[in-house]
Order: structure tokens, then sequence, then C-alpha cells
């Protein structure tokens, strides 16, 4: 199934869902995520990542926590990278654009390293339903422009 707004290779164990809005006159209504729906895990807390356009939120890596992320206020260009050992998508780079012209859900498995830019005229606000409360210790940082990871942040044109 090809999903508007990604780019790149699969990853394996990613789910990415559209999700769809119901407008009216009145405004709009979305879901991000029910207890019901397929890939719903677990609950651990919900919390919102804030980015002003053209900052980079990454490199973030869970070792335990799966994130449900979604974009509740403007764009976001999210990027995951398959670095696990004995994955059968090791290597794989996914660009997924997201937001309030894109509307989908993205489930990241532990092990996924991940990371955003906010692009647009408004800074993004995007939500992460995740299966775990925060803990440090689950938690990997990298640079996000001196690293390993074969992806550069930059505006691609064409």
């Amino acid at each position: 199934m090809t999903i508007d707004g990604v780019k790149g290779s699969a990853i394996a164990g990613v789910r990415i869902v559209p999700k769809r809005t119901i407008a009216d006159e009145r405004g709009a209504i979305f879901h991000m995520l029910k207890s019901t729906d397929p890939e719903f895990l677990q609950f651990g807390e919900i919390y919102f990542s804030c980015g002003y356009p053209g900052v980079i939120k990454a490199w973030h890596i869970h070792k335990e926590m799966t994130l449900n992320n979604f974009c509740v206020v403007g764009m976001i260009k999210l990027v995951l990278y398959d670095g696990r050992e004995g994955s059968p998508t090791k290597g794989a780079v996914t660009e997924i654009f997201m937001g309030e012209q894109n509307r989908l859900l993205v489930q990241i498995p532990p092990g996924i390293t991940n990371g955003y830019k906010a692009f647009g005229d408004k800074m993004a606000i995007l939500a992460n339903c995740a299966t775990m409360p925060h803990d440090r210790n689950e938690l990997i940082y990298i640079d996000p422009l001196n690293n390993d990871i074969p992806y550069k942040w930059d505006v691609k044109h064409g």
C-alpha cells in the first residue's frame, strides 16, 4: 500500500495509519488512537513535543518504549532509521511528511532511530501516546548532525 507523504523504504515493525478528518461548518474532528484500534498496545503517557519551523529534534532511540506519533498542529518531516542488528530492514530510512495537511498515526517500535523537523509557517505540535512513562534510562540521544546515520536534514528540491 502506498501512503501519501511517505518516502523511502519500509521498516519492519513500523505502522503508518492514515487518519481521516471529519469536517463541517462548525469545525473538524479527528482521532489519533483509540483502545479499540488494532495498533493500540497499551497506555503509558501522552506528551507533546513542540518544534519551531526549521528546528531538528533528533535523534532518539527508545530501548523499550513504543511511540505513537501524531502531528496535531503544523507540519513535520518525521524520519526513521533502522539501525537494529538482525533486523530484516537494517539500514532502511523512511521520511514521513505529516500534520494538518496529511493526518497520519506513526507507530514506532523500540530500537528505531527517530527524529523530526518542523516546517511551514508555525510551530508544530507532535503528540506521542507512548506505551510507558518517560524513563531517561531507556532513551538514547544521538546528535542530529554529527553521526553515522545515512540521512541529511536538508530540503530536497525535485
